[in-house]
């Protein structure tokens, strides 16, 4: 077990994934280190979902390492990756529509058995998300897409990670309700969670990160601090609608 705070907390190596003979993921290396907040942008396809999938444990990697606190967790099964601190928000949030908001929130719980904490964890999770709060009894389904996005947040908040995978949060959802999406990540990146963000919106998801990888057909491209990548002419180019 590496205790150097130094070490990274989530390690890629030459990962690679591949789907039904195509491989969709070419030997990448990612490095995400406490407290931060990076986010992998790049075109549709580019093979962003994969990677979080696979850090997550929902795919299998091919070829490569992950480790993470300093151990090799590709070895593992999604729910052991869980307990040790990996949560994913999914790609079209993948909340239970027929449960209650709380149920929902609850299910975010199932690997731990420290009631009082959860608790805690639920008021925690109410002032961090008041619009959640409102609707604890409404059916999930019933909700607006940017509720049920704060839903997915808060049941993920619930596992207690340490590394959280967000993998587009503002697909789909109105300008002031992105805002209001990135106001949550932000806050739960201040609580010391490290976070991993895929996002279609290069522009916010840059402003955002500390830093940031760009990922073309399955490689990473170019990396560099958010700022960095946002004045970059060819990220200008490619990813924020603007003439090269």
């Amino acid at each position: 077990m590496h205790t150097n705070p130094i070490s990274p907390l989530l390690q890629l190596s030459a990962m690679k994934v591949a789907y039904g003979g195509i491989q969709a993921v070419k030997g990448i290396d990612l490095e995400l280190y406490r407290g931060e907040l990076v986010s992998l942008i790049g075109a549709n396809g580019a093979g962003k979902t994969t990677t979080l999938n696979a850090i997550a444990g929902s795919l299998k990697i091919a070829d490569g390492e992950i480790h993470y606190e300093g151990e090799k967790v590709h070895v593992l099964p999604a729910h052991k990756r869980l307990r040790r601190g990996i949560a994913l928000v999914p790609e079209g949030r993948g909340i239970f529509t027929r449960l209650t908001v709380e149920e929902n929130l609850r299910m975010g719980a199932y690997t731990r058995n420290d009631k009082a904490a959860i608790e805690q964890d639920l008021e925690r999770v109410y002032t961090m998300l008041p619009r959640v709060k409102e609707r604890l009894a409404q059916i999930a389904g019933t909700l607006s897409g940017g509720e049920q996005q704060m839903v997915a947040i808060g049941r993920a908040l619930l596992s207690r990670p340490k590394l959280l995978l967000l993998d587009e949060p503002s697909m789909g959802l109105a300008p002031l309700v992105v805002e209001k999406i990135f106001e949550v990540v932000q806050s739960v990146a201040k609580e010391g969670v490290t976070i991993l963000l895929v996002e279609q919106n290069a522009n916010l998801a840059l402003e955002f990160s500390q830093r940031a990888y760009v990922m073309e057909s399955g490689k990473i491209t170019l990396t560099g601090s958010g700022a960095e990548l946002l004045t970059n002419p060819k990220v200008r180019a490619a990813y924020l609608g603007e003439a090269a």
